[in-house]
């Protein structure tokens, strides 16, 4: 079969969506968007159908992308705004409205929606009690990043209109953000009294009661808003996350499936002719695909798990991206380790099943449990060890200590996993260690701070390209003798080359279970709750780095599953 072009595939969506074809029309939208994730036609289509499944919020993402492809198209406006109206989020409609004005965007249809969008804006100063007007301005305010007066705008709707669900729901999200989980939680409650059957309420009290270490609660939380709508799918995820935190491992892999009915899951998921396989059709003389669904450092974690299926299999292929293939073929010499490439899936017929890399654990949960800490699993070159061994070796005699600190995504659902450089000290503070950086983007002004607050050099190699060779990167942690580090994906390689590791993790993040945390023999994990100080962590993790320290200064190879 010809392969089909982007416009082609493109022409074949509208015309399925035209028909009425919605799910065939969605499939083809997200296979465009998997190679070219901002075309402008693919979002904004994309958007509309998700606006039409009466998921309003989630469409909103799609149409902003499309806007930011090509800001001059008249529809990619109208649709966004009026998005913006159907969930009465008044002031950032006539705000984007306001922008498509200043860029000459002009047309009946937005007569029509300038005359309804001043109408409801002038309900504020003409009925200075109207609760509805206080709580739009609550969202618009939240949407900019100002929480307090957020709040305040909620609150004001509150007191003129006591039993606004809405308003107690919109609150609570702005507590979340402020991490004052408590008043949160009850915001919820206010929210449940009026409106018992609000699942979106539960959902988040189960978020909230999570961050604060109540998973039986959060479970409950989730487990209600499941039963006034089962096909809850935010819920499920944040269902899946909590099981997984008390070790209800079944349960929660279960769950974890839920992600491919999610926006992200849609486009993630691949388009084959061949079925996925389900754990229970023998592989014996067959062929499986398993590929690459999440982040690099998911792909690293979950090749620990390789081995369990390739025992199994006549023929299995992994594809990952690009930049891991050196070093999984190395590591897997039993597998066909190939870069992703997606442009074909629908005529593709080498292999019998397939299988997302995140699903792997979910149907070898009993191996997984009996063995807690599995050997090294990545292999990288002798001859770069070697290298960095000597390279090493010019700065001291060590020991030589790795350390990262902060993802490249330091959004704010993100920030509780990472600590400030300053909360660091005990470990900078450990005589007799050279420190290397592993750390691979804005790590100059840190390594700065480092050394003026505390007086320690973190030496960098700037010939190391610590982005994209990680073959060369995963030498280097072989080559330590040991890694501290936050939950990024430095610890998952230095986990897997067998290298001694030593994570500072949150206790209540969702990524906190085992999808999520380092897999190798010498791995161990200090936590902190959600309130409480880095400074402990530290401090332990530095205890049990001198506890290992011989008179020569030398790291002894064990882990005290700290």
């Amino acid at each position: 079969m010809a392969k089909l072009t982007i416009n082609q595939i493109l022409q074949h969506a509208v015309d399925a969506h035209k028909a009425g074809q919605v799910q065939e029309a969605h499939r083809m939208y997200a296979a465009i968007l998997k190679v070219q994730p901002k075309h402008p036609d693919a979002n904004h289509n994309t958007g509309l159908l998700t606006v039409g499944y009466g998921k309003i919020e989630l469409a909103l993402p799609f149409f902003k992308i499309a806007l930011e492809a090509n800001p001059s198209n008249a529809q990619f406006w109208y649709s966004h705004i009026v998005a913006l109206i159907k969930l009465k989020r008044l002031i950032d409609a006539k705000v984007l409205l306001d922008q498509a004005k200043s860029k000459g965007i002009r047309g009946a249809d937005f007569d029509q929606l300038e005359q309804k969008l001043n109408e409801a804006n002038k309900a504020l100063s003409i009925k200075p009690n109207n609760a509805n007007a206080y709580n739009n301005m609550g969202i618009a305010l939240q949407d900019q990043g100002k929480l307090e007066e957020a709040i305040e705008a909620y609150s004001r709707a509150l007191a003129i209109k006591p039993d606004y669900a809405e308003a107690y729901y919109n609150k609570g999200i702005a507590l979340q953000g402020q991490n004052k989980q408590e008043e949160a939680i009850e915001a919820y409650k206010k929210v449940l009294e009026i409106k018992p059957d609000y699942a979106v309420a539960y959902n988040n009290m189960g978020t909230a009661l999570q961050d604060q270490g109540k998973l039986e609660e959060a479970i409950e939380a989730h487990s209600k808003a499941l039963e006034i709508k089962p096909d809850y799918i935010n819920a499920h995820r944040n269902l899946s996350f909590a099981l997984l935190s008390t070790g209800r491992l079944k349960q929660g892999l279960e769950e974890y499936e839920w992600r491919w009915k999610t926006t992200k899951g849609i486009t993630m998921m691949r388009q084959f002719s061949k079925p996925m396989w389900d754990g229970k059709e023998t592989l014996r003389g067959k062929k499986i695909l398993l590929w690459c669904e999440q982040g690099v450092g998911d792909t690293i974690n979950w090749s620990s798990r390789l081995s369990l299926i390739g025992s199994q299999a006549d023929h299995c292929i992994l594809e990952c991206q690009e930049k891991l293939v050196p070093l999984l073929t190395r590591s897997f010499p039993n597998f066909e380790i190939k870069a992703e490439n997606r442009r074909q899936d629908l005529q593709r017929d080498d292999f019998d099943f397939h299988l997302p890399m995140g699903s792997l654990c979910k149907y070898f949960v009993s191996e997984i449990s009996e063995k807690i800490n599995p050997d090294a699993f990545l292999v990288p070159d002798p001859v770069r060890i070697r290298f960095w061994q000597k390279r090493l070796g010019s700065l001291g005699n060590g020991p030589f200590i790795g350390v990262s600190w902060k993802s490249a995504n330091m959004s704010p659902k993100r920030m509780p996993n990472y600590a400030p450089i300053s909360d660091w000290y005990p470990i900078f503070t450990i005589p007799g260690v050279t420190f290397i950086n592993l750390q691979y983007i804005d790590f100059l002004d840190d390594i700065t701070k480092i050394k003026n607050e505390f007086g320690v050099t973190v030496h960098n190699f700037d010939d190391l390209d610590h982005y994209n060779d990680l073959g060369d990167v995963s030498a280097l942690c072989a080559a330590l003798d040991m890694v501290v580090s936050t939950k990024i994906t430095v610890p998952l390689i230095s986990a897997g080359v067998g290298t001694i590791t030593k994570l500072a993790n949150w206790r209540q993040s969702p990524w906190n279970n085992i999808l999520f945390n380092p897999d190798g023999p010498f791995v161990d994990i200090f936590e902190k709750n959600t309130f409480e100080p880095w400074h402990e962590v530290f401090s332990a993790i530095a205890e049990s780095i001198t506890s290992k320290m011989d008179n020569s200064n030398k790291l002894s190879r064990s882990s005290s599953n700290g």
